[in-house]
């Protein structure tokens, strides 16, 4: 972004829309607003530059602390450390 605000713009709309996606996927089918979301998918992808899947696993963990952060990290495609 040629006019940063915080030093960090680009980060913070990246967490912003992935937390936003996981939310709104909680929803029930009917209730989501699936156009929004296609569009903040491309938004995502977009700034991400290729990393959204560490951004909605990280928003899923936030939204459920109970999860194991791993199995999450494996829904995403994201592999640890010694599974490579």
């Amino acid at each position: 972004m040629a006019d940063e605000i915080t030093g960090r713009d680009l980060w913070i709309t990246t967490e912003a829309l992935a937390t936003a996606l996981v939310a709104l996927e909680q929803l029930p089918a009917e209730r989501q607003p699936t156009g929004n979301m296609d569009d903040m998918k491309k938004l995502l992808a977009h700034a991400a530059s290729g990393n959204v899947s560490i951004h909605l696993a990280q928003a899923k963990i936030r939204f459920n602390p109970d999860l194991d952060p791993m199995t999450v990290y494996r829904s995403y495609g994201i592999s640890g450390p010694d599974e490579e």
